[in-house]
């Protein structure tokens, strides 16, 4: 019974301990990071401003995919993080001029419209583009049957 009793206090106070936080000492006035969420921040502070403006910092559910991707026949993309969940997609896909888009994040990839046809880019490989000259290649995306890029 004695046993019994000790390992119920023990469980009790880990339960106890494990609420605990260790507090952090308050970072020094002149360093640009702050406990703020950058949403709450004023317009025109250091830190909101910069997490604003800058693609680096936004957040883009995709942002690996940023860079030149290469299909066939001088087809590609090259993809560049804009605004937060927001890209710019320059693509040459076909015998035509190439033209720019706006893609947005989307559950499996970056959805974007295309001569008024909703597209998508998603991740596959070289095998699942249809595309002779791309099969064995594994770091690809996919926008439809016959469109694919892919990374060396």
């Amino acid at each position: 019974m004695m046993q019994k009793s000790m390992i119920m206090a023990g469980a009790a106070m880990l339960v106890i301990l494990a609420g605990c936080e260790k507090a952090e000492a308050p970072a020094p006035a002149d360093t640009a990071t702050t406990d703020v969420p950058v949403e709450t921040m004023p317009a025109g502070t250091a830190a909101a401003d910069a997490a604003a403006t800058d693609p680096a910092t936004a957040p883009h559910r995709f942002a690996s995919w940023a860079g030149k991707w290469v299909g066939v026949e001088g087809m590609y993309v090259t993809i560049t993080p804009g605004a937060p969940g927001k890209y710019n997609l320059d693509m040459q896909w076909g015998t035509d001029p190439g033209a720019s888009f706006e893609g947005t994040d989307s559950e499996h990839g970056i959805k974007f419209t295309r001569g008024g046809e909703q597209l998508s880019l998603r991740r596959g490989n070289g095998d699942e583009t249809g595309l002779k000259y791309l099969a064995g290649k594994e770091e690809c995306l996919i926008v439809k049957d016959g469109e694919g890029y892919c990374r060396d």
